[in-house]
């Protein structure tokens, strides 16, 4: 087993594949166990869904709100959030046009469809469910 040393000390490279532990580590103590892009593809995708229910927005935009929302835990970087949206696009969960932002630039806007909607419910689902069993775990017993 291969390891990587540096100023935290030695992290086990098992450790470095994206997944909810990673995640959440992540989200406890801030440390990256991972590149930018470990951020679990399924998480990326449940977020962009839930911040596009409140209309269309450009990625920038998305990332933004996302950032805000969480207090500045959680800052998505454009690659993965690119690839993200073009995913969800491709799957039938978003659909785009061109726009004008704020700036008066022009930018693809990302909107929710009905599909988007109802793989939104899932995953909200699944995540409240996933989320409950670790708070559980977590608990003093």
């Amino acid at each position: 087993m291969s390891a990587r040393h540096g100023s935290q000390g030695t992290v086990d490279r098992t450790c470095q594949r994206p997944g909810a532990l990673v995640f959440l580590y992540y989200l406890v103590t801030g440390d990256r166990l991972t590149e930018p892009t470990g951020l679990l593809q399924g998480t990326l995708d449940v977020l962009v869904l839930r911040t596009l229910v409140w209309g269309p927005m450009h990625g920038y935009a998305v990332s933004r709100w996302i950032h805000d929302r969480t207090g500045g835990v959680l800052s998505i970087d454009y690659a993965p959030l690119y690839k993200a949206l073009h995913r969800l696009e491709g799957a039938g969960c978003l659909s785009a046009s061109w726009g004008i932002s704020d700036n008066g630039r022009r930018a693809r806007y990302y909107k929710l469809t009905t599909h988007g909607r109802q793989r939104l419910r899932q995953e909200e689902s699944a995540w409240r469910r996933y989320a409950g069993a670790v708070s559980r775990v977590l608990e003093p017993a």
